[in-house]
């Protein structure tokens, strides 16, 4: 599980071709909504070692999030082999994020 946001983000186009399960988190570290979800985005984590998780530090005019229409952190994309399954803006508790990655986790 990633700690800490990204200020580098890929390309679009290098998302779209990640095999199997990914979760990318778009966020700020300095962000109220994102510090309250951590603890529950990282409980559903630790059930699914095998999903690649990718915490992107988001802001005005970064591709990435604009590609994926993110307008409010934390959201929380749900990939599977590069196509979006899912997504989750502002989860509260664990239990929404648990099933969203066991779907797109086999191992799960």
């Amino acid at each position: 599980m990633t700690r800490d946001y990204e200020s580098r983000e890929p390309p679009r186009e290098e998302v779209d071709r990640l095999p199997g399960a990914t979760v990318i988190e778009f966020g700020n570290a300095w962000c109220g909504y994102c510090r309250a979800a951590r603890p529950h985005i990282e409980a559903a984590l630790a059930q699914h070692p095998s999903v690649r998780h990718i915490k992107i530090a988001d802001a005005s005019g970064k591709r990435l999030g604009r590609s994926f229409g993110v307008k409010l952190w934390p959201t929380l994309i749900f990939l599977r082999d590069g196509q979006e399954a899912s997504r989750l803006v502002r989860p509260h508790d664990a239990a929404p994020i648990d099933e969203a990655l066991a779907a797109i986790d086999p191992s799960g």
